[in-house]
């Protein structure tokens, strides 16, 4: 029996959409069959302040779907044929749309048959067990751009159907005795000479440690570039945990700094104790130094005095600048207080001054700097700082000094894009405020509403930011809304939004 209804054959889209406005229209009216219909299928919002997204999720239910986004794919899948639907759930497995992926294997529970690589990301233990049986050499095939080892690493199916974990191990266990390299790789992007492990995607991509552990167990490489590195994000140290368990080795990585990103002293002990250096550039004057890193970071006092015992030397210098200077420039007065206690603090120069004026709020009115004698170090300091908490202000300040607000960071990313991926509604109204260019596009490809949509699915703080503020404020600025987007977006709530903006705002969309 079907989980999910039917989209009713008798009735289109375009109709309940009008059916929404004619529902809107009656309750602003107060017509008692309006109240009615919202007192039997209550919206999610207060009836004294309902939006047209809200007349859109009054109607699914009326329908008997939970919400208009799967009323909106049922009647999609409609009109699909059986490639188009296997092509939509291969990237709903990819990205995490596991009610995308319920969907549609409720629909045509059969979809994912004949196709070896969709059946290992569903642990369908039965069906590749059979087609392995039939031929063995499936498990070395590229299905697409990925082997079928990848295809069950990417998978993020295990976060909707955790009950299949024995199913997924002994479907890696299949692929394993038929000759399938636990170490399997695939390029970032079509084309790309970057690979990524299948380590990599049980870790980074899929937050799956029961497969993570699986494969170290088997001789997975912990040492694959990109593993050590994203399990500092996990917001969980296991597997952290079990990568430096498995021989990980975190020097010459940028583990260390992106654990003191979120300021896990736990992860950065783990790490030191586990060989990181906290001054590990080598011969490249570009890395930032750990000392650096918390001055930038704004680490407290537990994270400066672990860098100090484990011999960071906070003489160093990065681009020029000493991490004294970097501590009063960023405003961490708890480490350039620490660096003064050793006596090794180093004058600051002429702009220096200025910017940790600006920092400790003491700069004077009608003080300017000049942005081209700043050192390369503090080019981007606006980018570096706005996500901290409580930086407004500061923000504010550092502008009104002649901070470039518009710049690119190293990898073309302006700060609105960064307010935007950090989901801060705040400062991305400030940073919109000052009219930047919103056409930019930054090194990945991305453009604002593309930022911010990234960074609602994998920033590691997602659930305490706002990106559903973010998308608002974007799109009221008038930024596309591309119609693929509608179909890639990988939280439901996120694309429920978009769905609903795409049905208030059809001239947005391109």
């Amino acid at each position: 029996m079907a989980r999910f209804p039917a989209f009713p054959t008798d009735i289109t889209l375009d109709y309940l959409r009008r059916d929404a406005k004619a529902l809107k229209k009656a309750h602003e009216a107060h017509a008692p069959g309006a109240l009615e219909r919202l007192k039997a299928h209550p919206p999610r919002a207060d009836l004294g302040a309902l939006k047209h997204a809200d007349y859109l999720h009054v109607i699914a239910q009326e329908h008997h779907f939970e919400s208009w986004l799967r009323l909106k794919l049922a009647s999609e899948t409609i009109g699909m044929d059986r490639a188009a639907r296997q092509q939509r759930l291969k990237v709903a497995l990819f990205r995490g749309n596991g009610w995308v992926v319920e969907q549609l294997l409720d629909e045509t529970p059969d979809l994912a048959e004949g196709l070896f690589g969709l059946q290992c990301a569903l642990y369908d233990r039965a069906a590749v067990e059979a087609a392995l049986a039939l031929d063995p050499g499936l498990a070395v095939k590229t299905f697409g751009p990925r082997r079928p080892m990848l295809h069950l690493t990417f998978s993020r199916w295990i976060k909707q159907r955790p009950d299949l974990e024995a199913d997924m191990i002994a479907v890696a266990e299949a692929l394993l005795a038929a000759g399938a390299d636990v170490n399997d790789t695939s390029p970032e992007q079509p084309g790309s000479d970057k690979r990524l492990s299948a380590l990599y995607g049980a870790v980074g991509h899929a937050d799956n440690m029961v497969l993570a552990r699986w494969l170290l167990d088997h001789g997975a490489d912990p040492n694959d570039g990109e593993s050590l590195y994203h399990a500092t994000e996990l917001g969980h140290h296991e597997g952290l945990r079990m990568l430096l368990e498995h021989g990980a080795d975190p020097k010459g990585t940028n583990a260390l700094l992106r654990a003191m990103d979120f300021h896990d002293v736990a992860a950065v002990r783990m790490l030191l104790e586990h060989g990181a250096e906290p001054d590990d550039s080598g011969d490249d004057l570009w890395v930032v130094p750990s000392l650096h890193q918390a001055a930038r970071r704004d680490s407290g006092a537990e994270m400066v005095a672990l860098l100090l015992e484990h011999g960071a030397d906070p003489g160093r210098l990065y681009q020029g600048v000493s991490a004294y200077s970097y501590a009063r420039v960023f405003g961490n007065r708890v480490l350039a207080e620490a660096i003064e206690a050793r006596g090794v603090a180093m004058p600051l120069s002429w702009e220096e001054k200025l910017l940790a004026q600006a920092a400790d709020g003491d700069l004077r009115p009608g003080v300017f700097i000049d942005p081209e004698r700043l050192p390369e170090a503090y080019r981007t300091i606006l980018r570096q700082i706005l996500h901290l908490p409580d930086r407004l202000d500061h923000i504010r300040r550092l502008v009104g000094l002649g901070i470039e607000y518009d710049g690119t960071d190293s990898e073309g990313l302006t700060p609105v894009q960064v307010a935007g991926w950090e989901g801060l509604p705040e400062v991305l109204a400030y940073f919109l405020s000052l009219r930047p260019d919103l056409s930019h596009v930054n090194g990945f490809g991305g453009t604002l509403l593309g930022t911010i949509l990234h960074g609602s699915e994998h920033h590691p703080e997602r659930d305490s930011r706002d990106h559903l503020a973010c998308l608002e404020m974007a799109l009221q600025q008038g930024v596309a809304l591309p119609r693929q987007t509608l179909r890639q977006v990988g939280r439901e709530d996120v694309a429920a939004f978009l769905e609903a903006w795409a049905e208030a705002h059809p001239g947005q969309l391109v």
